[in-house]
């Protein structure tokens, strides 16, 4: 195994099982031809043909279409074609600077392989042996990827939330690390990918944070979410992304840009320009 093995995991789907997803003459997802078909079903909402789902245009603005969406999405949910329904909207949008087009039900993002975005962040010690990096559990009733290694702290960005702000929140959810210590997280760039998954279509955008925490923290779970926090040499961990998948398969990319922006995966590695290549641009399929 190696860590390029990791990166390709997260960029594997098939183009020809999707319709584009269109709003406005924009191009902002891909539906799995399955779920279109479900679409197909609502033609006051969408029109599907054999191309595209297009939202009706008599929907001419967010307000409009996040309404007469969200009736729709739960009324699939409620078929047991949506699952995990969260109360969590995200936007729609055709970039992280644009202006949301329409605002998503979380759980049904990935079904119209929606751009989605997050925030994750790396806790990490220097101690007299060297970095350690606390390594979270997930809980093992979660609906993805029970049991999986993840990051510190990870998160979705809702709408309407600023990056920090959010990852504040998910630090006290995630961690129980008080706000004043959150503050100090540092943006350190960001991680794309696209990964077909079971519901469709996943291209993210991970905002990545690293925080450096002093000795005598210990985090603490307070959501339910994570099982147990494991503090770990941060060899150990690299070995534990290159050579298992042991992570869950976005957050294992996270540690991997840690790795190469605090020198312990050097320039030198066989892999490094290709990971740098294919972590910050892989093909989004939206455009």
């Amino acid at each position: 195994m190696s860590y390029l093995d990791r990166v390709s995991e997260c960029n594997t789907f098939d183009l020809q099982r999707y319709l584009a997803f269109t709003i406005e003459g924009q191009r902002v997802g891909l539906v799995r031809r399955e779920f279109a078909a479900l679409l197909a079903r609502y033609p006051q909402v969408f029109d599907v043909n054999h191309e595209q789902v297009l939202l009706a245009p008599q929907l001419g603005d967010f307000a409009a279409r996040s309404a007469a969406v969200e009736p729709v999405l739960r009324e699939l949910a409620a078929h047991g074609h949506i699952l995990g329904w969260r109360d969590e909207p995200l936007a729609v949008t055709e970039s992280f600077s644009a202006a949301p087009l329409m605002q998503i039900e979380r759980a049904a993002a990935n079904h119209f392989g929606a751009r989605t975005f997050g925030v994750h962040m790396n806790g990490f010690v220097r101690r007299e042996d060297g970095l350690h990096m606390w390594i979270p559990r997930r809980s093992r009733t979660k609906p993805t990827f029970p049991g999986r290694l993840d990051n510190m702290v990870a998160g979705g960005q809702p709408i309407g939330k600023g990056l920090l702000d959010n990852l504040i929140k998910e630090c006290a959810e995630e961690a129980n690390i008080p706000a004043a210590i959150a503050r100090r997280a540092q943006p350190v760039g960001l991680i794309s990918y696209c990964a077909e998954v079971p519901e469709g279509l996943q291209p993210d955008i991970e905002f990545c944070f690293d925080l450096e925490l002093p000795e005598d923290f210990a985090p603490r779970n307070t959501d339910g979410e994570v099982e147990e926090f494991q503090l770990l040499p941060i060899a150990q961990v690299a070995e534990l992304v290159r050579d298992t998948r042991e992570f869950k398969p976005n957050c294992a990319l996270v540690v991997i840009h840690f790795l190469m922006r605090h020198g312990l995966l050097p320039p030198e590695h066989p892999e490094y320009v290709e990971l740098a290549q294919r972590l910050a641009s892989p093909t989004l399929p939206l455009t």
